[in-house]
């Protein structure tokens, strides 16, 4: 069972990134729990509906709205979807370094703190790791993305340095029908056009929408969990097994194959670190602090969301 203390408190939650995949899911979740949250975005604010500006871009962020707000959690940044050209990577790297710096140097200066900043990171952190099973005390290997989560994580010191408890959430996959990989992979897959990505060898590191969104309100609540925490199921699976899986939940073959040069032609250097290389991922801090994973196994997770 869950340690997780009482939800007796209302909290009041600052979120980015709030029209997202995750982020949509976390709004409302916090609405059936009747929880308050503060959102911050790019355009022109609505004050009635609890929305406040902010633009990294330019350094600003009206830093009274954050003030008494008891968590705040940062999901904002440039998607790494696409072929990675020159000007893309720089967007991915700038858009997570100047939205974290601003948001973490903002939360120190307020003179009512929040008592935890959830910076949402990846497990890509760990590089390509073959086989091998990881944990948050494994180190980062080389590649663009392992860097870019590096320079993300590190640009949330100046909150520690100011004594807000600081969690680095590295997701892996999230299973969502309304976004992400599984919405792309699920009408090739029911059209019997699903299949493995080069090797299939690779690991997947995945976590089901619900699992995710519990996790971030477990970490907000418990006092223990801080620094990294990786948010992945307890079970992740090849490349090979996800394909097969997710066949098997649809009742279709998969019997084809994406060879990695195709891959490697369509997208480049994204399908290198993205598509073909992998991370078996544990979410050791997670299960030491008693989070209890409703979605565990993978063919569960997937008949829950896709409702087969």
């Amino acid at each position: 069972m869950e340690t997780q203390p009482a939800r007796s408190k209302t909290l009041r939650i600052g979120i980015t990134g709030s029209s997202g995949l995750v982020g949509t899911a976390l709004r409302e979740h916090l609405i059936a729990q009747q929880q308050e949250f503060v959102r911050l975005v790019r355009r022109q604010p609505k004050a009635e509906l609890g929305e406040i500006f902010w633009s990294p871009e330019s350094g600003k962020i009206d830093s009274s709205g954050l003030e008494g707000v008891d968590a705040v959690v940062h999901l904002a940044g440039e998607n790494i979807f696409g072929r990675w050209t020159t000007t893309k990577k720089e967007k991915i790297r700038e858009s997570r370094r100047s939205g974290t710096e601003l948001l973490s140097r903002t939360l120190s200066e307020l003179v009512k703190k929040p008592a935890v900043f959830l910076c949402v990171s990846g497990v890509h952190y760990y590089g390509d790791t073959g086989d091998r099973l990881i944990d948050e005390s494994s180190p980062p290997e080389d590649g663009f993305l392992s860097d870019v989560c590096r320079i993300w994580e590190d640009a949330t010191d100046a909150a520690t340095q100011a004594g807000i408890r600081t969690v680095r959430l590295r997701l892996g996959m999230v299973l969502s029908s309304r976004g992400g990989a599984l919405r792309i992979m699920r009408r090739p897959f029911q059209l019997g056009l699903g299949g493995r990505l080069g090797s299939g060898r690779q690991y997947m590191s995945w976590i089901h929408i619900e699992d995710l969104i519990r996790a971030m309100e477990f970490a907000i609540r418990n006092d223990q969990v801080c620094g990294p925490v990786n948010a992945v199921s307890p079970q992740p699976v090849t490349n090979r097994e996800f394909t097969k899986t997710l066949g098997r939940v649809l009742h279709r073959p998969t019997f084809l194959c994406v060879p990695g040069f195709a891959a490697k032609m369509a997208l480049g250097e994204m399908a290198e670190e993205v598509l073909l290389s992998g991370q078996r991922v544990a979410p050791r801090e997670l299960e030491e602090r008693g989070f209890d994973f409703r979605y565990p196994e993978l063919s569960q997770a997937l008949r829950r969301e896709l409702n087969v």
